[in-house]
């Protein structure tokens, strides 16, 4: 019998993971995400361990419906990240008070109710308390501008203008949070090598 096709989303959703060193402009539709929000620095204590219940949450999931023959690629983490103060540039404030969602993709056939229960497995054989945090959660962007950020994630900065400047010329502003889609392994890649989309919902 010929081994099934581990579903891959970032193959069967493209689009959604293709983007150039030039800003343009995309249509994001809804789909499923595992969920995890906190605040602070990234590296730090909350987000490393709120970081390790979302993936390893992630992985019961994927477990449990491999073994039902339902296998797929747990996908790369995205994160959406911003200040108190909706006015304020992130860069504008001390990395401690930086909001953020942590966040991966599932399929569709990902349930509510299979979640509730991988949070209970993690919570219980790997005492990761930090799982009662994640959710299942339906998240929609719409019409967005984006960019590939080729670099360290300190140098964002210049990919942000070029984006804020294609707004500019094209008469549309920023009406949700930053969305960074991480395409590079930071543990596996040099600095100078990694590769972000860089998102913004617009209007």
């Amino acid at each position: 019998m010929a081994k099934a096709e581990k579903l891959d989303l970032r193959k069967q959703f493209k689009r959604d993971y293709t983007a150039t060193q030039e800003p343009g402009q995309v249509t994001i539709k809804a789909s499923p995400f595992l969920a995890v929000v906190g605040r602070g620095e990234p590296g730090g204590k909350e987000y490393t361990e709120k970081l390790n219940a979302l993936y390893s949450v992630a992985y019961t999931v994927k477990m449990t419906l491999k073994k039902a023959g339902k296998d797929f690629v747990v996908l790369g983490l995205e994160g959406l990240w911003w200040a108190d103060d909706p006015k304020k540039n992130l860069l504008e404030v001390p990395r401690q008070d930086w909001n953020w969602k942590s966040m991966i993709r599932q399929p569709d056939f990902v349930t509510r109710e299979l979640v509730e229960e991988s949070k209970k497995q993690v919570q219980n054989r790997k005492k990761i308390a930090a799982a009662a945090d994640v959710q299942l959660e339906v998240f929609e962007e719409g019409r967005c501008v984006q960019i590939l950020h080729i670099g360290p994630y300190a140098t964002e900065g210049s990919s942000i203008q070029k984006m804020l400047a294609f707004m500019k010329a094209n008469g549309l502003e920023v009406r949700g949070l930053h969305h960074e889609i991480y395409m590079s392994d930071p543990g596996r890649t040099p600095e100078s090598k990694l590769k972000t989309i860089i998102r913004l919902p617009v209007r």
